[in-house]
Order: C-alpha cells, then sequence, then structure tokens
C-alpha cells in the first residue's frame, strides 16, 4: 500500500468527516484456503479484538504493540468457545491501510473457520462493513485519493501482466499526480482571472486577454491527451470482444483454436456445427481479449440455427473488431460480397483461410479492405493475424503504463475541456466575457476535481465503492 500521505478530501464547504464506527469483514476469498484473515477498522478496532483474542479483557491489551504479530487463540466472546489458533496484526493510526486503528486476525481458511471468525468479530461489537468500506476510509482519511482508490480494484481485477502493472503505476500516484498538475494549472489561472475582477471589471490590462487565452489553449491540449488514454484504460480494464464471424465451414472453429492454441471448438465438415457463441479468453501483447467464434452466416429453416445465426450478428455489432473469415480456397460469390457489404472496413479484418491450399481469392480483389492469409492447419500467417489483430485493437498505441483513465475519468475531462474551450472562445469576446468565462473555469475546476477527489460528493463516494468487494 502507497505509504505517500494526501491532504484529506472534502466537499466545498464541508470538513472531513469524523472516523466512523467500528467494521469488520473477511479480507480473503472464501472457500478452502491456507489462512483466512478478517480485518477489523475503526476506532474501536482494539476492544473488538481483544473480546474475540482474550474474553473479558480490555483493549488496553493492545496498546503498545503496534507494528508487531502474535500468536493467540481465537474465542467466541459470548460463550468463550475456544475457535481457531490463528495470528494477530495490529495497526495503529494513522499508519494503516484505512488510516485508522487496524486489527486483522488471521485462522483458518475454510467456509466454516473463516465464517465463525468474522460472526465472533461481529458479536464482539463490530458491524459488517459494506461493498469497498475500508478503501472509501482510506480516501476519507487522505491515505489515497480518488484514482488510487480505483486502482485497488483495477489491480484486484486484472486479468494479464500488463493490466496489474499498469494499476500498480496508477496506485503509486502515477495518473493522480497528472491530474492534480492540470488541477493546479487550471486554479492558478482561475486566481489570476478572479484578481483582475476583484480589482477591477471595466479596466483589463493590455494583453491580459490574449495571454490568458494562451495558457488556457496549452492546458486544453494537455486535458485532450489525457481524454485519448481512455481506448488503453478500456482495453486493461475491460478488454476487447474480437469476433469471428463467417460462413459454415469457412474454417471459423479452426481458426478460434488455432488462436487458443487447444481444441475447444468443435471443427466437422458438416455445415452449421456451430450454432451458439463459443468464448475464450486470451492476452494479446499483455491485453485480455475475449475471443468469440460463432454461428455460420446463412439462410436456415432450422429455428435453433436462425437464433445462432441471430446471435452472430448482434455480437458481431457489438465487437471491437471482427475478424471476418473468408474460404481462400474458392472464389467470392454473390453472397460472400452480400456479407461484406453490410459489414464496416474500419471495425472488420479480413482472414483469408485454408492458406495452405491453392489461392482462389487475391488481396487485390478486395482494395478496400485489410486481408491476412491464415492456414489454421499448418500456423502459417497465425503471428501476422495476431501482430494485425493487435494494430487494428490500438495495442500499439497504449498510453504510458499508469497514466490510463477510466470512462468516469474521462466524462470529467471531457467537461472540463468542454468548459476550458468555452473561456478560451470568450476571452477572444469583449472584456465583459471575462466574467462568464471565470464562471466556466470554475466548472472544468470541479470536474478535474472530482476525479482525484478533490471535490467529491456522497453520490460520487458510492458509485465508485459500491463496485469493491467487501472486504476492500
Amino acid at each position: 500500500m502507497n505509504s505517500r500521505r494526501h491532504r484529506a478530501p472534502s466537499a466545498p464547504g464541508e470538513a472531513p468527516p469524523a472516523p466512523g464506527d467500528t467494521i469488520a469483514a473477511l479480507a480473503t476469498a472464501a472457500g478452502p484456503a491456507g489462512i483466512a484473515v478478517v480485518r477489523i477498522s475503526g476506532s474501536g478496532a482494539w476492544a473488538v479484538a481483544a473480546r474475540v483474542v482474550a474474553p473479558r479483557s480490555g483493549g488496553e491489551a493492545f496498546a503498545g504493540n503496534a507494528g508487531r504479530c502474535r500468536h493467540v487463540r481465537l474465542h467466541d466472546p459470548l460463550t468463550a468457545e475456544v475457535l481457531d489458533d490463528g495470528v494477530m496484526l495490529v495497526f495503529r493510526a494513522p499508519r494503516s491501510y484505512t488510516g485508522e486503528d487496524v486489527v486483522e486476525l488471521q485462522g483458518h481458511g475454510g467456509g466454516v473457520a473463516a465464517r465463525r471468525l468474522l460472526e465472533a468479530v461481529l458479536a464482539a461489537g463490530a458491524r459488517l462493513a459494506e461493498p469497498g468500506e475500508f478503501t472509501r476510509r482510506a480516501f476519507l482519511n487522505g491515505r489515497l485519493d480518488l484514482t488510487q482508490a480505483e486502482a485497488v480494484l483495477d489491480l484486484i481485477q486484472a486479468r494479464t501482466d500488463r493490466a496489474a502493472q499498469a494499476a500498480r503505476a496508477r496506485l503509486d500516484g502515477r495518473l493522480g499526480a497528472d491530474i492534480h498538475r492540470l488541477y493546479d494549472s487550471l486554479t492558478a489561472i482561475c486566481a489570476d482571472i478572479e484578481a483582475l475582477l476583484d480589482f477591477s471589471e471595466d479596466d483589463v490590462p493590455e494583453g491580459f486577454m490574449e495571454e490568458t487565452a494562451r495558457r488556457l489553449g496549452l492546458l486544453l491540449e494537455a486535458v485532450r491527451a489525457r481524454v485519448a488514454t481512455w481506448h488503453a484504460g478500456h482495453l486493461l480494464r475491460e478488454g476487447a470482444l474480437v469476433v469471428i464471424s463467417g460462413r459454415p465451414n469457412a474454417g471459423k472453429s479452426s481458426l478460434l483454436n488455432a488462436l487458443l492454441g487447444c481444441d475447444r471448438a468443435i471443427v466437422s465438415e458438416i455445415p452449421g456445427t456451430t450454432r451458439d457463441a463459443i468464448e475464450e479468453s486470451i492476452s494479446l501483447d499483455g491485453i485480455p481479449v475475449r475471443l468469440v467464434d460463432t454461428a455460420g452466416l446463412r439462410k436456415t429453416d432450422c429455428a435453433i440455427e436462425a437464433e445462432g445465426v441471430a446471435r452472430a450478428g448482434t455480437l458481431v455489432a457489438r465487437a471491437d473488431l471482427n475478424l471476418h473469415l473468408l474460404d481462400g480456397s474458392r472464389p467470392l460469390d454473390a453472397e460472400d460480397h452480400r456479407h461484406l457489404e453490410a459489414l464496416s472496413p474500419a471495425r472488420t479484418l479480413l482472414v483469408l483461410g485454408k492458406a495452405d491450399l491453392p489461392p482462389r481469392i487475391a488481396p487485390a480483389a478486395l482494395p478496400s479492405w485489410a486481408c491476412v492469409p491464415v492456414s489454421a492447419r499448418t500456423g502459417k500467417g497465425l503471428e501476422d493475424l495476431r501482430r494485425t489483430l493487435g494494430e487494428r485493437l490500438g495495442v500499439d498505441q497504449a498510453a504510458p503504463m499508469g497514466s490510463e483513465i477510466s470512462t468516469r475519468h474521462r466524462r470529467e475531462l471531457e467537461q472540463a475541456a468542454d468548459a476550458i474551450a468555452a473561456s478560451v472562445d470568450l476571452l477572444a469576446g469583449p472584456p465583459d466575457g471575462l466574467v462568464l468565462a471565470a464562471l466556466r473555469l470554475r466548472e472544468a475546476a470541479l470536474a478535474l476535481g472530482r476525479i482525484t477527489g478533490r471535490v467529491w460528493s456522497e453520490e460520487l463516494l458510492d458509485a465508485v465503492f459500491s463496485r469493491f468487494c467487501v472486504g476492500k
């Protein structure tokens, strides 16, 4: 956990919140495991733990033991029944994950043992934590800014090494530092405008409007550059949806198996074997990719196959990229051209399958399409396909590690950019536009502040932390 501290955030006009009650939750996944950890946080954490470690003893038993671990016997505080032997870790506020007094009790893993330990802690006076409440308290106590808090969830949910590395860089504060710099630059400009307005609205120094517009223009470029990192963040967090489409027997299932390196889909000479979508995940240069094989595109009287074809069309419409497979061993016909007319070249990569056979389709016959010849049987062209797939998804355009923004960040940055652009336009007009420009810049500052949590509301925190699991 990042040890650097941040100024405790607060909503406009409000003092930082007082420490809450004492909460507890299982911090490890349920089920068979070597250990289970129950985390307790709050002003009463030591007293609660004392009732579990040694029934009827007081919290003062822990004084001076912060930062050390102790072997303890864990009890039910109501019956004094011995539940387990374990380890107790004590953290003194503010040098803990939440910034509060924290105790972690480690017992044996397993559904029953972990549940009984948690129930004992709750019986000792703690309240069951809400989803993300430990990290929420870390934010409220200034241990993390909001981008770092979100990075905790990204790290937990990372599906590739690259996604985990990017989340760890954001947890170190890389993205937050970038946003803080934008915020500080904007507030400096706002301060200059406000100072002038406090002095005189009618006597604007020569060149002030032009110089302020220039400074805002540079800031606007920086904000829009940050918006451009959303695609990389989207790929790392959500992954890319890549759909394999094409006519029956074009080789879609064989291509799926070749890309996966295993026989995941049934391959048959009988047309229409695949009637439902088959999905698997692969990592492409550290980007998680959902690869989906679909039913062959054709008209059919079979209700089940027709439903599969309809689902294939829905998936193609949703895909980040569609790998449309053509049988390269036979010429194109009217049905092939009809399918191609329904596809977008910008979101489609044509794969000319069965490249181990004599080619009957020349790439020159498809001038407006990107084409990659591939043989699933021999592996010819697979590396070219993977490279081209990465290029089309924008993997090579990924942002610097740790600076990738989320959809929430993009929304706030776009709002800030719109307000800054409007301010630049107002400064190009008559001097009385300075007042309106100042108002728009305040809107931009609020939007940037909401990204890191310099400005926050309960609704914003609820939206961010409701996505977390209980115990984090």
